[in-house]
Order: C-alpha cells, then structure tokens, then sequence
C-alpha cells in the first residue's frame, strides 16, 4: 500500500491530506517533533521523534519507491526523492529526481545569503490558490504512484 508521509510541523496541510486520503483508502503518517493531534482514524498514524532532525531522519529512513513525502524542507525532500518517493510542498510544487537539485541548490544560495547577512524575507503566506494547488498535485501525484506502483 502506497504512504503518505507528513513532516508535520508547521505543515499547513494536513487536514487536506487527510481527507484526500481518506478519499483514496491511503494510510497517512504523520511525523512531528512533539505530539500532535490526528484524526482517530485507523488509516492514520502519528510517530512522535523528538530532537534537531529526528523527525526528517526517520522519515527518510523508511519512506520507499511510491511513497508520497509532504515537506517544505527541501534537503528531506532530496533525500525522500533518493529513496524513490515523490515529495510535494504544501503550495503544490512537485519535488522530483528532475526538479530537486535545483530547488536543494536554491535554498543553499539562500541560506548562505542570510549568514552572509543579506535581508531574504521569508516564504509567501499561504492563499487559497496554494491550498487548491496542493489538492489538485496531491490527487495527480496518487493517480501517478498507482499507476508507476500498483498494489500488490
């Protein structure tokens, strides 16, 4: 069965997730530094891994080929995308082995900008139209993932 993994803090998504999930019979592992609430929902797991890293590193190590990550950390991303998953950002960007390198170099650039001290504002707020996006990917991304992985 294909699995949808959350990097839940501070994700915005998730009760999108959940009910296009639910919609698709999908089990949903959310994973975040401290205890969340989650949907009393067999379908959905919550795995708490506290500590700098510990959520990303456990996703990482056991998300697989057709799975679908849901991050905006883009150097988790890279490594769920080395793992054979496909990873989408909560505005609805798809992450892939074609789009990752240049989104990981982007945000090493950034990152050496703001400890060089130059002002990089932060991400947009989220809108409506990043919300629909997300949905929209979400659904195009299982349909993929099916087809590329059915079930056994």
């Amino acid at each position: 069965m294909h699995t949808i993994y959350v990097d839940a803090d501070a994700c915005p998504v998730k009760e999108e997730v959940y009910r296009v999930a639910k919609r698709y019979g999908l089990k949903v592992v959310v994973v975040a530094n401290a205890p969340l609430r989650v949907p009393a929902d067999p379908l959905v797991e919550l795995v708490v891994r506290a500590g700098f890293g510990a959520a990303d590193d456990w996703i990482a190590g056991v998300i697989g080929s057709g799975d679908i990550a849901v991050t905006a950390d883009v150097p988790l991303a890279a490594r769920c995308v080395a793992a054979g998953a496909v990873v989408i950002d909560p505005k609805g960007r798809l992450l892939t082995a074609d789009t990752v390198g240049a989104a990981l170099a982007v945000r090493n650039l950034m990152d050496d900008l703001r400890q060089a001290g130059t002002t990089t504002g932060g991400p947009a707020p989220m809108t409506p139209k990043d919300r629909s996006r997300f949905l929209s990917r979400l659904d195009e991304t299982i349909h993929a993932a099916r087809r590329a992985h059915p079930p056994r």
